[in-house]
């Protein structure tokens, strides 16, 4: 199986959306108040770690997920499926539930951080991968 073609601006367009529905989702009238509380956090954000270091690595973290996400809709693509940005979309919702979300089910309980924060940072992922997929699969 080789790799499908992939669209760079897509990649990087929806790379930079993760983050636009990261400082929604995360914002400090959204869920970022409940879910810092949740996490037993009183202390201000970024008081224990460099911040460059927390958003360099989110940068990688999206820019793989952007790539991954980028494949799956090349390979769906390469099968004949017409890809649109709804279809794109529906692959993007798929990666964040099957795999990012499930995945993290278990990191968050077994670390006992619960489940209001799994939800909360589920929620975000699932969103950002299916706008992801949405970007991706338009621009396919």
């Amino acid at each position: 199986m080789t790799l499908p073609e992939i669209n760079l601006l897509a990649v990087l367009l929806a790379t930079v959306s993760a983050f636009v529905v990261g400082f929604i989702w995360f914002g400090p009238k959204t869920f970022f108040p409940v879910w810092w509380r949740a996490m037993g956090r009183t202390d201000e954000p970024g008081s224990d770690t460099s911040m460059g270091l927390v958003f360099g690595l989110t940068v990688v973290g999206a820019l793989i997920q952007a790539f991954a996400v980028a494949i799956v809709i090349g390979w769906a693509s390469a099968s004949g499926d017409d890809m649109t940005w709804f279809s794109g979309a529906i692959v993007g919702l798929i990666i964040g539930v099957g795999i990012a979300a499930a995945s993290s089910l278990s990191h968050r309980m077994f670390s006992g951080q619960g489940l209001l924060v799994w939800i909360i940072e589920a929620g975000g992922d699932i969103t950002a991968l299916t706008v992801m997929g949405a970007i991706i699969g338009a621009m396919a």
